[in-house]
């Protein structure tokens, strides 16, 4: 698994945001989580709510129960940890200003674009497919018309032969005693 495959298994859906989270990001960045942590608090300016946000004890708890990939000294944190959309992780690289965070940095946004260009790839494929299931209901209705109007026309055949007849009989020569 190459640098950008491992990244694209770390960016998580969170309210409809695709994010990474701090501590994946301390350990791509190889500082502590703490650090990144305290450069993120000195710097919150520089990251408004659609950057970058902690999540909420629910959100966290769902986080856990959807996701085996989370280490286990993670899950059971007390503390939430701290979400980075795209625009977030790009401010982070001036907020840690390192050659590794730089290098990191450029391989991230690169996993945000492929991820982006996929998630376009799979919305013109189920497209595609919604077309062609409309296309075929339409052809196979009139096969299921008229599969349907077959069977009903067998079944009332069957029955008139069940059937009792009803009426004279003709023709019948009687025997004499």
């Amino acid at each position: 698994m190459n640098k950008s495959q491992l990244i694209q298994s770390k960016i998580y859906n969170v309210n409809g945001h695709k994010v990474l989270l701090d501590f994946d990001l301390s350990a791509l960045y190889e500082v502590e989580n703490r650090i990144l942590k305290q450069a993120v608090r000195r710097n919150l300016k520089r990251f408004p709510p659609d950057f970058m946000f902690q999540l909420s004890k629910d959100e966290w708890k769902e986080l856990i129960t959807n996701c085996d990939n989370l280490p286990d000294k993670v899950k059971y944190s007390p503390v939430a940890p701290f979400a980075f959309t795209e625009q977030g992780v790009a401010m982070l690289s001036s907020v840690l200003n390192s050659d590794k965070a730089i290098e990191v940095n450029i391989v991230i946004m690169r996993a945000f674009v492929t991820l982006r260009r996929h998630l376009t790839d799979y919305a013109g494929l189920k497209e595609r497919v919604a077309r062609l299931e409309k296309e075929m209901n339409l052809k196979f209705k009139g096969l299921y018309q008229a599969l349907n109007h077959l069977l009903k026309k067998e079944k009332t055949i069957v029955d008139r032969q069940k059937r009792a007849r009803i009426g004279y009989k003709t023709g019948n020569k009687r025997k004499q005693v």
